[in-house]
């Protein structure tokens, strides 16, 4: 049961201190709270409850705001819960009317936290942050410049274009240890042979319990890892020889499951899901061996997170990383999450949909489009110049007046977007395992990065009216590379 609640902020004066004092207005999670859209998302999150039966829900703001907090501070689940029972400025951007020092609630809960807010209810809120500092934008500027706002519109009726739109896809690699394939196949190993254990254990035992070799596995195993470099020749021994040990565990269980009617209702759902994803691991592993190739369709690099792909960027620092690509578009320092996806996909045949959401979101398609060598195929190439779209590999001629000043290069600020992403806010490591939480993870953390730009900009604006009296600036604009 979901119990709907009011968000209009308490006074800093009416927030409860048992030691006396009251909150600061300036802090930090006080001006994040009125960023995020509270009762937007609470519309469909109060759609995934009952309205009469169960336990009243924990509220959308304690969810989201867990989440927020999480990520922006790179606390763990237990430490988040202990944060915001010690801080009562989280508890504030939580939305509560008074300090408690009690847990609002238990840290296992932040996964059902991760399983509601979805990545499609994030996006929104997203959405709805940019949308929110987009319209104050456009508020400001015409007042002060007026001459400058009718120059503007009388070019923008002309080319029907504008903004600027740096596309870029990375790879959000998942909490995983490097894959080899005999590494899986003894981790396969040794998992069928503890649910053999327990399904015997759960059987009649009217038959001698099967033989599974495991010392022997174990034994080979070992020996192979201790080599420094293996040959080619012990590389496809060691494989064989394993494979051959997961066979004959799976034939086992298969023999135990139908001397035994329904005892697989008595093990684990995890154990039940393991099962299934080896058997398509041996099923994959032995095509490779036998057609003596190295790639499969869909391979599976981990047991635990079958969802995981291998995605090959060729980078100097690592050519190959596991996880999900994503592309990302960046627009006045704020990012979009355009595509999620485990497999392995080419960004470049993607460009036209997202200028299409461009044009959707802002009504106009974007005057100059910087992306990646990759995104400049023949039919990109063609797109662009049919809708006067001036496309660059990054590098674009500033114009300041009436002369070009300078060429200044943009692709840099995606580039480093992904770097505040990894090295701050974890989007290098997701520590998520489910495929759902994972790409809510995902969601959360561009939604952090363009809360953080929000409080930059604030202090940007404060400052400028501090040292020049005027909170406006002078927009430059692109100079186009197509001409008439």
């Amino acid at each position: 049961m979901y119990i709907k609640t009011s968000f209009n902020q308490i006074e800093f004066e009416n927030f409860y201190l048992p030691f006396n004092g009251k909150l600061d207005s300036d802090n930090r999670w006080v001006k994040l709270s009125k960023f995020i859209p509270w009762d937007k998302i609470e519309e469909k999150y109060s759609r995934l409850f009952s309205e009469t039966k169960g336990a009243p829900a924990i509220s959308v703001r304690v969810a989201l705001g867990a989440l927020v907090i999480k990520e922006r501070c790179g606390f763990t689940d237990e430490e988040t819960v202990a944060q915001i029972c010690e801080n009562p400025y989280l508890q504030y951007f939580l939305g509560f009317e008074e300090y408690k020092s009690t847990p609002p609630f238990d840290p296992s809960m932040m996964v059902h936290f991760r399983k509601r807010i979805n990545l499609e209810m994030l996006k929104e809120v997203n959405e709805y942050v940019i949308e929110s500092h987009e319209k104050k934008a456009d508020a400001k500027i015409p007042e002060a410049t007026t001459a400058d706002r009718e120059d503007e519109s009388s070019i923008n009726e002309k080319k029907e274009n504008d903004g600027l739109l740096i596309l870029d896809a990375t790879c959000a690699p998942a909490d995983i240890r490097y894959p080899t394939d005999i590494s899986l196949l003894n981790e396969a190993r040794e998992k069928l042979e503890k649910l053999i254990d327990k399904i015997y254990g759960y059987s009649k035992k009217s038959f001698k319990k099967p033989r599974t070799y495991r010392k022997i596995a174990r034994k080979k195993f070992l020996a192979f890892i201790g080599k420094k470099k293996p040959t080619a020749k012990e590389v496809r021994k060691t494989l064989k020889n394993q494979l051959q040990f997961v066979s004959r565990n799976l034939k086992h269980i298969e023999k135990l499951v139908s001397d035994n009617s329904g005892i697989l209702l008595r093990i684990k759902r995890k154990e039940y899901k393991d099962l299934l994803v080896i058997h398509e691991l041996y099923r994959q592993q032995q095509e490779m061996l036998d057609e003596r190739k190295h790639r499969v369709d869909c391979r599976i690099v981990s047991i635990s997170q079958p969802h995981v792909r291998p995605i090959v960027r060729g980078k100097a620092s690592a050519k190959v990383e596991f996880g999900a690509k994503i592309t990302v578009s960046l627009k006045d320092g704020f990012s979009r999450l355009e595509k999620h996806s485990w497999e392995n996909f080419n960004e470049s045949t993607l460009l036209q949909d997202h200028v299409n959401d461009y044009h959707k979101i802002h009504g106009v398609y974007p005057e100059v489009i910087a992306a990646d060598k990759i995104y400049h195929t023949k039919a990109n190439k063609l797109f662009c110049k049919e809708f006067r779209i001036n496309m660059t590999q990054g590098v674009i001629p500033v114009v300041s007046g009436d002369d070009i000043s300078c060429r200044k290069s943009v692709r840099n600020h995606i580039e480093g977007k992904f770097g505040e992403g990894k090295r701050k806010y974890g989007l290098a490591r997701i520590m998520a395992k489910l495929d759902i939480t994972s790409k809510s993870v995902v969601g959360i953390i561009l939604l952090t990065m363009n809360l953080e730009k929000k409080l930059r900009l604030l202090l940007d604006n404060f400052l400028l009216r501090l040292f020049s009296g005027s909170g406006i600036l002078k927009v430059s604009r692109f100079q186009p590379f197509y001409s008439e």
